[in-house]
C-alpha cells in the first residue's frame, strides 16, 4: 500500500494509477486517511455509483433491518405468488 500526504500528492491523478493492480494508493491528512485509489476489478459504473450512494445504502439497510424484524418469504413462495414455474 502506497501512502501519500494530500500536500505531497503533486503528481497527475492519472500517475497514481497506474500501479493500481500492485497495491492501492492511500491519501492522507495529517496522517489521517482521507481517500484511497483502488482497482475496480469486476465492477461497473453503476455498481460503484450504488455503493457510494447514501439513499441507496440506507435504503438497504433499512430493508435489512425489516427482513431481520419480520422475516421474509422464500424464493418458491415468491413465484407461487406471482404464478411462476
Amino acid at each position: 500500500m502506497k501512502v501519500l500526504e494530500k500536500a505531497d500528492a503533486t503528481a497527475p491523478l492519472a500517475e497514481y494509477t497506474t500501479d493500481l493492480d500492485k497495491e492501492p494508493v492511500i491519501i492522507t491528512s495529517s496522517g489521517k486517511p482521507i481517500a484511497a485509489l483502488v482497482p475496480l476489478d469486476n465492477m461497473d459504473l453503476e455498481t460503484v455509483s450504488l455503493s457510494t450512494n447514501p439513499k441507496f445504502l440506507e435504503l438497504i439497510e433499512r430493508s435489512r433491518s425489516r427482513h431481520r424484524a419480520q422475516g421474509g418469504i422464500s424464493s418458491d413462495e415468491m413465484r407461487r405468488r406471482l404464478g411462476l414455474p
